[in-house]
């Protein structure tokens, strides 16, 4: 199985680089204004997309990302449009790596087969579901992979040398390395502490490793591309995006620039940094 992102990790070795990876919530702040963005991520230096599924209770996520989760809701999102949402995108772009991250909740209650089977056929590369761990892999990961999905684990700062082996078993396309320990956006990921974890993990898998959590800035994004495969940042353009609405929490004609240019400039760090 050769999935996008597999593809997108084989075309980055060549170049000698770390990958630029964005997180955004579907349906921030509203459906149109989210497709909108999203298909400017591209072009602006993105080269896998994260996409949020929208959900009550999202556990991991800090203040910024629960208020785009909140604001998504409230504009209608569901899965189902995510879905939809996704099929729209794949219609002018399909090269660009897609991944669903979220909670599992929604997708228990959508049917899992039926999710992955909807999932696949709308363009979607690879799965996160934060709330899943390996002990449960027959409930989402194995389908996930037999349907031809990428899903991608957490390893975190707590997770040592014994329990590293179980997350890594069945997990694909990447290892996504959480820098802090914490909610998204609670803290400044430290570039040295990085690099040590990502030889750790390096040590058990020959699979490409992406740190996210607490990269805000161009400078922030090289360090930890220069000690990784990939740098994620979501919070930060969250709170760009969060930035340009209105007193009413809508979109304006700045919010679309307004993220795309923050995602340039970061793109920018990572592709200044010698790859990990």
């Amino acid at each position: 199985m050769t999935t996008r992102i597999d593809t997108r990790f084989a075309e980055l070795r060549k170049q000698d680089r770390s990958a630029f990876v964005t997180f955004l919530m579907a349906g921030d702040p509203d459906p149109v204004t989210s497709l909108a963005i999203i298909k400017a991520l591209p072009k602006a230096g993105a080269d896998i997309i994260e996409i949020g599924m929208p959900f009550t209770d999202p556990m991991a996520d800090g203040r910024v990302i629960q208020a785009a989760g909140l604001r998504a809701l409230k504009a209608g999102m569901t899965l189902t449009k995510t879905l939809q949402m996704i099929r729209d995108f794949r219609k002018d772009d399909d090269s660009t790596p897609i991944v669903l991250m979220g909670y599992y909740n929604p997708i228990y209650i959508y049917g899992v087969e039926k999710f992955l089977d909807d999932a696949k056929a709308a363009g979607i590369d690879g799965l996160i579901v934060v709330d899943l761990p390996p002990e449960e892999d027959s409930e989402l990961c194995i389908p996930a992979m037999k349907a031809g999905l990428n899903f991608i684990r957490l390893a975190t700062p707590t997770t040592d040398d014994k329990r590293l082996p179980a997350v890594l078993a069945n997990t694909s396309g990447f290892v996504y390395y959480v820098s802090i320990t914490g909610i998204t956006g609670s803290a400044a990921a430290n570039s040295a502490a990085v690099g040590e974890a990502v030889g750790r993990i390096k040590r058990h898998t020959s699979l490409p490793v992406c740190v996210g959590f607490g990269i805000r800035t161009p400078d922030a994004a090289r360090g930890i591309a220069e000690r990784s495969d990939g740098a994620v940042v979501g919070s930060a353009l969250v709170d760009v995006l969060s930035g340009s609405l209105d007193a009413e929490g809508k979109a304006t004609a700045e919010t679309v620039n307004a993220v795309a240019g923050l995602a340039a400039s970061l793109a920018e760090g990572v592709r200044s940094a010698k790859s990990g």
